[in-house]
């Protein structure tokens, strides 16, 4: 609570001046970020009762990152389910499975992206792979212990383990070929689980990181904001410092978490899959640090294939993975169902990788907790000099005006010092989180200017105006006559110190570097 309270102080304060954030691509099993899902409350949780199969699975018109929900195909019988999760949560979910099957079947237990979601948001998949001839459980996500700024890869890893259990113990499926498969999010709670349980056969995973989940998301940010011609300190210094002091906060869950050590346990043979349009996940980075995890535990039965055409979900992209249709990519779930049906019948495959090389514009880059002096406490600190000093100034001198007691300022700089000093703080914080907000594979940074958006360079103007300013200031100060009221000594040297702190502060903000 004491991490989280600096960040979520500066947060609020600050969104509360954003406008509202256009329409996005963005999906809930895009990797955890500052969105504007901070200003909603989950819908539901994973311990109300479940959704019916039947009319409440029927189409409905959506957005093509907001798939329909589909009825249940003839061929296939939908069972409900409820079992336990971790902490004792009830949780609840259908099973799909090919109907009149002489055989018992494998199984497969589908594990969510990030976002409090239903079940009915992984139901294409669950459709697609169940029509290949596995018995398919897709599960309503918790809410309880989840959300934007707290969450559990752990907890999800043994819920995931309970909905094993479940599908392991339904009629008609073979408990010794149970799998599970993640997507997104669930990519890094999926090996948890297989790493945990010996009664999961194989792991599939679909925009797998093995990377650290915030090193993965200042690249999609950085990503998406290269895609709309932005370069420079905005994304060199503004992006990544701003994620920084969201971790340090405790506003971004599981910021750090190495996935290695837990891939490098899992026994089990690997299906890894990416997208080679993947903008939410870095796509050429992350295959070959989770092989080489993989191998340092010896595991050499996986096999990985990239698919053109694909976004981040191995879905069909028309425009290099911004926007996300309904419908699986070609060959996804044939490949799924046959490789399944291969492991579980003992014939492990070797190492292999085959389909055409990803797409990856830029490398992503390691992101460090911040020093001491750039820590969320730090920053909030320096907030609070930088009202006391930029506000007050201005503040002070109206209440007296007020009064009749107005007199000349030392120096007109020091207004000017006051009016830009505020301006760049206050407008590069709303901006930077505008564009956290909106950010990903559909970032909106405005009009941009040889690599700069052209609100970053007048803020960058503000910047520099309030550092020449405060040098005239404190020139002007110098050189007033003694002596000076102790009211007016005060008001100016808490101006100046803002204005000197200010200087370091736009250095590492990158509102002084091109």
């Amino acid at each position: 609570m004491r991490r989280l309270l600096p960040a979520t102080t500066l947060a609020i304060g600050l969104l509360t001046l954003l406008p509202a954030p256009p329409a996005t691509a963005s999906t809930p099993d895009a990797p955890p970020s500052l969105s504007a899902s901070l200003l909603t409350a989950p819908a539901s949780t994973a311990g109300d009762p479940p959704p019916q199969a039947g009319p409440l699975l029927s189409p409905t018109v959506s957005t093509a990152d907001d798939p329909p929900t589909l009825a249940v195909p003839s061929d296939l019988r939908a069972t409900e389910v409820s079992f336990t999760g971790a902490g004792g949560l009830a949780m609840h979910g259908t099973v799909l499975s090919p109907v009149g099957a002489k055989t018992a079947l494998p199984g497969m237990v589908l594990v969510h992206g990030a976002g409090a979601t239903l079940r009915t948001k992984l139901m294409g998949e669950a459709i697609a792979f169940a029509h290949q001839g596995l018995s398919v459980l897709v599960y309503d996500k918790r809410t309880l212990g989840y959300s934007l700024f707290h969450r559990s890869y752990s907890q999800l890893a043994d819920d995931a383990i309970g909905g094993i259990a479940a599908l392991r113990a339904q009629p008609g499926v073979d408990p010794a070929k149970v799998g599970i498969w993640g997507l997104s999010e669930g990519g890094w709670v999926a090996p948890m689980a297989a790493a945990r349980s010996k009664d999961i056969a194989f792991l599939v995973t679909v925009g797998a990181n093995a990377m650290q989940p915030l090193r993965q998301q200042t690249w999609a940010v950085a990503a998406g904001l290269r895609k709309a011609g932005v370069s420079g300190s905005l994304i060199d210094h503004a992006e990544l410092n701003l994620y920084r002091t969201i971790a340090d906060g405790g506003m971004f869950p599981e910021p750090y978490y190495d996935a290695r050590p837990t891939i490098a346990a899992v026994r089990q043979p690997v299906l890894g899959i990416w997208g080679v349009d993947d903008l939410l996940t870095p796509p050429v980075e992350n295959p070959p640090m989770f092989a080489k995890a993989l191998q340092q535990g010896g595991n050499e039965h996986y096999t990985f294939r990239y698919f053109a055409g694909a976004d981040h979900a191995a879905h069909r992209t028309p425009d290099r993975g911004v926007t996300r249709l309904p419908e699986l990519i070609p060959g996804y779930a044939d490949l799924v169902g046959s490789w399944v049906k291969d492991v579980t019948s003992g014939k492990y495959p070797t190492v292999r990788v085959s389909g055409p090389p990803p797409v990856q514009v830029s490398p992503s880059v390691p992101v460090d907790p911040p020093a001491w002096w750039a820590s969320a406490w730090a920053q909030l600190a320096a907030l609070v000099l930088f009202a006391a000093g930029f506000i007050g100034y201005p503040l002070t001198a109206l209440v007296r005006r007020l009064r009749g007691r107005g007199r000349a300022p030392v120096s007109r700089a020091a207004r000017l010092l006051s009016a830009t000093g505020l301006t760049a703080v206050l407008g590069s914080f709303c901006y930077m989180f505008y564009l956290v907000m909106t950010g990903g594979k559909l970032a909106a940074p405005g009009p941009v200017l040889a690599g700069r958006p052209l609100i970053w360079l007048a803020l960058q103007a503000v910047a520099v105006v309030a550092v020449l300013a405060t040098a005239r200031t404190a020139l002007s100060w110098h050189r007033t006559p003694s002596p000076v009221p102790p009211t007016e000594r005060t008001r100016f040297t808490l101006l100046l110190t803002a204005g000197t702190l200010f200087i370091p502060w736009s250095l590492y903000w990158g509102l002084l570097l091109p």
